[in-house]
């Protein structure tokens, strides 16, 4: 299992959040959620760790996971 350091994971978990401030709130689901937080959870085990790379990668798959679920 991949340890990440304190500061990416806070960067990760701000991600999350800036990410479903995107969701529309009646979609806003805790699998919604779960399902965005395990695709940033890739990308950094990938090697994307900067805020602009997982928020850029998150926010693309915002209709995607949307899809998915609903």
């Amino acid at each position: 299992m991949q340890h990440f350091s304190p500061e990416v994971i806070a960067t990760m978990r701000v991600v999350l959040d800036d990410v479903m401030s995107h969701v529309p709130v009646e979609q806003a689901t805790s699998g919604i959620k779960v399902r965005l937080a395990e695709f940033i959870l890739k990308k950094a085990q990938e090697g994307q760790t900067s805020y602009d790379a997982l928020y850029a990668a998150a926010f693309d798959q915002i209709q995607t996971v949307l899809a998915m679920l609903t």
